[in-house]
């Protein structure tokens, strides 16, 4: 009999964290959408009029180079 003392406010605990952690899911859109990763695997990635995405240090490597040859070009136009 003793040990419901300790065992009814463990359950409490992790009763409020189970209802916690529900909540937070709810909140931050776990369950928003569910279906669209499962199509999304059918997709064909492979056509290219689908934009492809670039890291953050491609980006700026590729707008360097683009500079570079604006810099370049405008050198030689005023020769």
């Amino acid at each position: 009999m003793n040990i419901l003392y300790l065992l009814i406010p463990i359950g409490l605990v992790f009763l409020a964290g189970a209802i916690w952690l529900l909540i937070w899911a709810i909140r931050s859109g776990q369950y928003d959408d569910l279906e669209g990763p499962a199509f999304r695997v059918l997709m064909d990635d492979d056509d290219p009029r689908i934009p492809q995405y670039k890291s953050a240090d491609e980006a700026g490597q590729n707008h360097k180079q683009e500079q570079n040859q604006s810099s370049n070009t405008n050198k030689t136009d005023n020769k």
